[in-house]
């Protein structure tokens, strides 16, 4: 097994960011190279213990859905090979768990579409019969099927902060009525069609989050990742029972996992033991075998 990466280190790029799992590099003006490592964040901060062979999973799931969705919405991915644009001494850094694409301005809100009610929407619609202040039908159970799938943007927060629901009008306030409503029925038609070929592979996606970003000319283009096991909920189609919480192919599994010790849910997170670090690589692996068909070599 290829050892974990927490963190990349290519001496040869200026580096620009560390997100929560990838960093970034400048390549040129028009291009970046982002390196998807191995770390994990939950609950919105980065644990110490990182999932090995991640990187390469999230990666393979992110280009096959930026493939299959092109038809939708352009995306930032270049066809270069990461391996071009490093020295010859940081190919095996880049193999397999980067990309270079197109340099964008990052729109500064998250595209949440929800398709199930579970989750946050879940105790919001006990709470008030409503998710992210759309009223829904009485007498929804847990983990059903929505009538329609539900745009609840928020906020992009900083690494370690917590992202807040936006409603609409805050959307709009943001982005311009415009580009609010081409980022609202992109996410919209992004989830319906990964959601439909999803099923046919056994998967449903619960719910799931798109970033956008735009360039010179204002252009909407899909960017960071897409629909992986790191920004969906997955779940098998087989075990789905409403008024059940189904069994995740996501980290949804670390996450019961850290609710579980009693940690606040504040820096420093939990060192996670080796049994839960190999049980979540193995959903990891379970959902790209299912979604593509294919194994990860780093996995």
């Amino acid at each position: 097994m290829i050892p974990a990466l927490m963190e990349s280190h290519i001496a040869s790029l200026p580096l620009i960011a560390r997100g929560k799992v990838r960093d970034i590099y400048r390549v040129d003006e028009g291009r970046l190279l982002l390196v998807a490592t191995d770390r994990l964040s939950a609950f919105d901060v980065v644990l110490p213990t990182p999932i090995p062979g991640k990187g390469r999973m999230l990666t393979e799931i992110s280009c096959f859905w930026f493939d299959k969705l092109a038809s939708v919405l352009p995306n930032h991915l270049l066809a270069v090979s990461p391996e071009s644009v490093v020295r010859d001494d940081e190919r095996d850094e880049v193999a397999g768990r980067a990309v270079v694409v197109k340099s964008l301005s990052p729109l500064p809100v998250e595209a949440i579409v929800r398709g199930y009610l579970v989750g946050s929407g879940w105790q919001d619609y006990r709470a008030s019969g409503a998710v992210c202040g759309q009223v829904l039908p009485a007498g929804l159970q847990l983990a059903q099927r929505l009538p329609q799938p539900l745009y609840t943007p928020s906020t992009k927060a900083a690494v370690g902060a917590h992202d807040e629901n936006i409603d609409y009008v805050r959307t709009e306030e943001l982005l311009g009525s415009g580009l609010a409503r081409q980022v609202r029925d992109a996410a919209l038609e992004l989830y319906q069609r990964a959601a439909e070929y999803a099923l046919t592979r056994g998967i449903i996606i619960a719910d799931t989050k798109f970033e956008f970003g735009v360039d010179e000319a204002g252009k909407l283009y899909l960017i960071d990742e897409a629909l992986t096991p790191d920004s969906s909920r997955f779940w098998p189609a087989d075990d789905y029972r409403p008024g059940e919480n189904p069994p995740s192919f996501d980290k949804q599994y670390v996450r019961d996992w850290l609710t579980a010790t009693g940690w606040n849910k504040r820096p420093p997170a939990p060192v996670v033991p080796p049994e839960i670090v190999e049980r979540t690589a193995q959903k990891y692996r379970e959902a790209l075998s299912r979604l593509t068909g294919r194994q990860s070599g780093g996995a």
